[in-house]
């Protein structure tokens, strides 16, 4: 199965994922998050760097639990991202 590249507005969304993320986490470390959300320290580096732009839908609700964030109001923030440049 060959994967399609991925979009430019993907990746735009993806990277804005990551900061909103980030910028949650605040203080926290990533060791502290990952352990609490259940995922490796390595796979929230990569998510908060962009790196995964298409994290996995349980994934990104794990960590939003532990960053006491609702998905709702992380897919409001995330909404917008054909206005955000690449």
């Amino acid at each position: 199965m060959v994967r399609e590249p991925l979009t430019p507005e993907q990746i735009a969304r993806g990277r804005l994922l990551g900061r909103l993320l980030r910028e949650a986490r605040g203080r926290r470390t990533m060791v502290d998050v990952a352990h609490q959300a259940g995922i490796s320290v390595e796979t929230l580096r990569k998510i908060e760097g962009g790196r995964i732009p298409t994290p996995a839908f349980f994934t990104v609700a794990a960590i939003a639990d532990a960053l006491g964030l609702s998905l709702d109001g992380l897919l409001r923030s995330l909404g917008d991202t054909a206005a955000v440049a690449v």
